[in-house]
């Protein structure tokens, strides 16, 4: 899909929301991992927290600033033509002050929406509830500031890190959408039923993450669920990051440079770097 420079990324971005049709967000960490994602098919691609760290040579969770998440995501936008989400961890800040100033400079670094989170980062404690919806609250106020359309996904965590079960998680994601955020996210939930749980209680689109155990759910069954959009999180990055670990204990522990033998040729990769890249900018006709 091609959007071109003018277009209104946001709109594009969010029309691609839709219950039982999802797409797949491409969660991209540098211009090239970006346009050979584009070229390969993506309708969008997405920011990662960690994969972004992992490139800094940083741990996850609240280890990037948000200066250097705000100046990576121009890099990704400026390198197709997709709408790309950033995923902006708590919002750079505890109040819900902090997320609607990172709400308006995301907007200027050209992303077309982002996701927030309720952790309480660099812990993996969860704001209370009635603070985490001030947070979404303060941040769609934000979004609909905004002279463009820019999709705000609020994020349940709790779940993943173990800070409360599913039916808090549920509940949150109720109380975010009550708040208007546009579209909801659990990751890692028990299974599939809690998947198909989360979809038919919620009314706006769900977000889904590739991820551990949902790495062997097909397509199918997360659009049979009602899922809306599957994200693909730092789980790319970190196929990347097990091809050159395997590489390496082969080469350092044993000589053994087969799996060097593995890569894909030069040729294809400037080939999918040159078809994903951005449209040139069109030039007005006098």
């Amino acid at each position: 899909m091609t959007t071109g420079p003018a277009a209104d990324r946001g709109a594009v971005l969010r029309s691609l929301h839709q219950p039982g049709d999802p797409f797949i967000l491409a969660n991209a960490w540098d211009v090239g991992s970006a346009r050979v994602l584009a070229a390969l098919g993506a309708k969008a691609i997405g920011t990662s927290s960690a994969a972004h760290a992992f490139t800094l040579g940083r741990p996850d969770m609240g280890r990037v600033t948000r200066d250097e998440a705000l100046a990576h995501a121009e890099q990704l936008v400026a390198a197709t033509s997709l709408p790309v989400s950033g995923d902006f961890e708590n919002g750079f800040g505890h109040s819900p002050e902090d997320v609607g100033e990172t709400v308006r400079l995301a907007a200027d670094a050209g992303l077309a929406g982002i996701s927030i989170e309720d952790t309480a980062l660099p812990t993996t404690e969860a704001y209370d509830r009635s603070l985490a919806i001030d947070r979404i609250a303060a941040a769609v106020e934000a979004a609909r500031s905004l002279p463009n359309d820019f999709v705000l996904l609020a994020r349940a965590d709790g779940v993943m890190n173990r800070a409360y079960d599913l039916e808090e998680g549920i509940a949150r994601l109720l109380a975010f959408e009550q708040a208007g955020a546009d579209a909801l996210y659990l990751p890692l939930p028990p299974d599939m039923d809690a998947v198909r749980l989360i979809c038919s209680t919620v009314t706006r689109p769900v977000n889904v993450l590739a991820a551990g155990p949902f790495t062997t759910v097909g397509f199918e069954e997360f659009a049979a669920a009602g899922v809306a959009r599957i994200s693909l999180g730092s789980a790319l990055a970190r196929v990347t990051h097990r091809a050159i670990h395997d590489a390496g204990r082969a080469m350092f522990d044993h000589g053994d440079f087969s799996p060097l033998g593995r890569g894909i040729a030069g040729s294809t990769i400037d080939a999918l770097l040159a078809a994903g890249q951005a449209d040139p900018p069109v030039t007005p006709s006098r």
